[in-house]
């Protein structure tokens, strides 16, 4: 039966026989003895396998490149080596495959550009093997808060006919011939001949999906991949993503903010014990987080401040911290304002509200000043906004009147409006780029390095 090495190292007791499986890290071959450095995945510490030269299967050592496979059984034994408790002497081992000299991970260090390139190997590594560890938990702990919270999993449509950020950076979706598109009489392409007899995409949200679901249901949330067909190459941008979106009834934009922070300070504290040792390695090697960094962010209340009140702020600061991007009333904040007012003026995450309704969506709630929406971000230090939320506006003469401000007809969205007809109530709700928030955990710069199999502009090789 396998043991995994994360078991071995938390549970194994010494003169215990063990059945491992993993790919060699490195061998070092004498007459008398062998040591090889072998890894499994469950951990970030490797795990020492001792060969005698009486072994049977001694000379079967040859054929073991860097990167091979293998199993072996053995003997737990208390090591004598630096940075290990326990290392295996082996009474026998199978070969699954041996790797060849041209093996592209080898024992040195190597950029994350060069492993990029071969996406298909690089979880191999130490530092994405912690990245995909750390990953993994913070995807459990999503559903662990809002399971914990009493908010239902809800899965939304991956296709839709909506825009729900009305940007119109969407992929589309469909089963006509590209070689010879049907035309109707004026011309156009016939879309009432496609799968769905309409124009198709694949979503940006599930948020519009999801207030229907919480109305229906009570607090909810998706968790699930996203897309979008932005032309960016960028550290910050991919082109499919996935989302954390609850939503809640019966719920304002004060709700919103509180499971906004809730969540946000749950993941922090609880991650640091989850994968401590991940998140060590990954701050020693990349210097951009730290357990500690990580844990204090969790101890402390989160800030809040207006738009309008921000907007002074970073005025007053502009000559001293020289913006690329002037700051007045009405601007979309940039990441260098965000990151200021988290780093500079607060020194801890803080949630900003209240923002001009002309570059915010059309669902979001009109504040009674005409000018600004019940909307929230919340802007974390090192990385800017990581969340961003409202109030859903409920009320439907104000709710049609915003989609025409965003060229939306009403009637396209008419299951949309029946939400605040038919028992409609005040409700919040939130998204979160998953990927930004593992960005922000293990401290790497470039999002294609957080996610296993990057999609972005000419990027689809895996």
């Amino acid at each position: 039966m396998r043991q995994r090495f994360k078991t071995i190292m938390t549970e194994g007791k010494v003169d215990q026989k063990v059945t491992i499986f993993g790919w060699l890290r490195s061998k070092r071959v004498s007459k008398n003895v062998a040591f090889l450095v072998v890894n499994d995945g469950s951990t970030q510490k490797d795990l020492q396998l001792v060969v005698d030269g009486t072994n049977p299967d001694f000379a079967k050592l040859s054929e073991l490149g860097t990167g091979a496979s293998l199993r072996a059984e053995g003997v737990l034994k208390a090591s004598l080596g630096k940075g290990q408790d326990m290392e295996v002497h082996v009474d026998s081992f199978e070969i699954y495959g041996a790797s060849p000299e041209e093996y592209p991970l080898q024992k040195k260090g190597h950029t994350l550009e060069f492993l990029r390139e071969i996406a298909h190997l690089r979880g191999r590594t130490n530092s994405f093997g912690a990245v995909y560890r750390v990953r993994n938990q913070l995807a459990v702990l999503v559903h662990e808060f809002f399971q914990g919270r009493g908010f239902q999993w809800a899965h939304t449509p991956l296709i839709t006919a909506s825009d729900a950020e009305g940007a119109g950076e969407m992929f589309q979706v469909t089963t006509l011939p590209l070689d010879k598109l049907p035309r109707d009489d004026k011309g156009a392409i016939d879309f009432k001949q496609d799968f769905f007899g309409k124009k198709a995409h694949l979503t940006v949200s599930g948020q519009l999906n999801g207030e229907a679901l919480a109305l229906s249901i009570g607090d909810i949330y998706t968790f699930g991949p996203t897309f979008r067909a932005e032309n960016s190459n960028t550290t910050r941008h991919l082109a499919e993503f996935w989302m954390v979106e609850p939503e809640m009834a019966f719920a304002t934009l004060k709700d919103d903010m509180q499971l906004a922070e809730d969540f946000l300070r749950y993941v922090f504290a609880e991650i640091v014990k989850r994968c401590p040792e991940e998140l060590d390695f990954l701050g020693t090697h990349y210097k951009n987080s730290s357990v500690e960094q990580i844990a204090a962010l969790a101890s402390q209340d989160f800030g809040r401040i207006t738009y309008t009140d921000a907007v002074k702020e970073l005025i007053a600061a502009s000559n001293s911290a020289k913006f690329e991007y002037p700051v007045s009333w009405g601007i979309d904040l940039q990441t260098e304002h965000e990151r200021y007012l988290a780093e500079v003026i607060f020194k801890k995450p803080v949630i900003v509200t209240d923002y001009p309704k002309d570059f915010k969506a059309f669902y979001m709630r009109l504040n009674d000043d005409n000018k600004t929406v019940a909307a929230m971000d919340v802007i974390a230090p090192r990385i800017g906004e990581i969340i961003g939320g409202s109030q859903r506006e409920d009320r439907i003469d104000v709710l049609k009147s915003r989609m025409r401000d965003f060229h939306i007809a009403p009637e396209d969205l008419s299951w949309y409006i029946d939400l605040r007809r038919f028992g409609g109530v005040p409700h919040a709700g939130f998204g979160l780029g998953f990927e930004r928030l593992v960005q922000y955990v293990t401290g790497m710069t470039n999002i294609r390095d957080v996610i296993p199999f990057p999609r972005f502009p000419q990027g689809i090789h895996f």
